[in-house]
């Protein structure tokens, strides 16, 4: 594995979980109260921040980045631009929709890179560092705080911690690229199991922030849980063998599930605590995972 490798799965990592920091930073200030107001302002700060990281992201891939990951639709999907522009609108929370218009536009895939565009890369990456170092710093003290009972916020406890796995997930990739190049030596059971849970968490939130009157899609969240809650169970238990299969069916499923739920969201047909970008949030990390399945 040589500077190639470096270069494209830097970057790749940094458009998709650059661009989930910078919403996770969103929800957190969204879901504060007036009384949180110091801690939404440092949640504005990161969300901020990880927008100019993901332009940077953005300048760089152009050209770069495989067409796998250009077509999986874990960088942007056809709903983002409207429910970004919609979330905007219903929070107040301003949003950069250009890097978005610029991602639709992304192109692959050229294999010769400079050492001007490592010395780059290289640079972007140390400052994901710190950013998601600062990030995990917020959410961990907004977490202890709201288990203390000394700060209400409209995001579940267990929603908090999904987002402290997902960032500390990102630091994790960042550091096995500056020490070894590559993302090559993560096994394929990790991969599962982490993100047989991320799903399982979502379809809980999907319960969670429907509204009652919302009976079958409740029934549904409520199955895929359970069925991610079984194929969690059973990558755990595996010795070292993934359950690929199982998890690809499921997650196809889940897939257009999400799909359908962030088209009805949009369009103001679902009664929910869900905010759009939220619906298309979801939606991204399931095409993400479909992709990993794909290997």
């Amino acid at each position: 594995m040589g500077i190639n490798d470096y270069i494209i799965e830097s970057l790749e990592l940094h458009l998709f979980f650059g661009r989930t920091m910078k919403e996770h930073s969103l929800f957190l200030e969204a879901g504060y109260t007036p009384a949180g107001a110091d801690y939404a302002a440092r949640a504005e700060h990161f969300k901020n921040e990880f927008e100019r990281l993901l332009r940077q992201a953005v300048t760089l891939a152009d050209g770069i980045i495989s067409k796998r990951v250009l077509d999986s639709g874990e960088i942007a999907t056809e709903f983002t631009r409207t429910a970004e522009r919609q979330t905007e609108k219903l929070t107040g929370i301003a949003i950069d929709s250009s890097i978005t218009d610029r991602e639709l536009r992304l192109k692959c895939c050229r294999l010769d890179h400079s050492p001007e565009m490592y010395i780059s890369v290289k640079n972007l990456n140390i400052i994901a560092l710190r950013l998601i170092d600062g990030l995990i710093s917020l959410k961990e003290e907004t977490l202890s705080m709201v288990l203390h009972c000394q700060m209400f916020t409209m995001n579940y406890p267990l929603l908090i911690e999904h987002i402290i796995r997902e960032a500390k997930l990102y630091r994790k990739y960042i550091r096995m690229l500056e020490e070894s190049g590559t993302l090559s030596t993560e096994s394929m059971k990790d991969i599962e199991c982490f993100w047989n849970r991320i799903m399982m968490e979502h379809a809980l939130f999907i319960r969670g922030l429907l509204d009652p009157t919302e009976t079958e899609l409740i029934q549904s969240a409520d199955k895929f849980a359970e069925d991610y809650s079984d194929l969690l169970k059973s990558c755990q238990n595996a010795q070292d063998m993934a359950m690929t299969a199982g998890s690809r069916a499921e997650t196809l499923k889940f897939r257009d599930f999400k799909t359908a739920g962030t088209k009805g969201i949009e369009g103001c047909q679902i009664r929910s605590l869900i905010l759009p970008l939220l619906a298309d949030h979801v939606l991204r990390e399931a095409n993400h995972f479909l992709r990993l399945l794909e290997g």
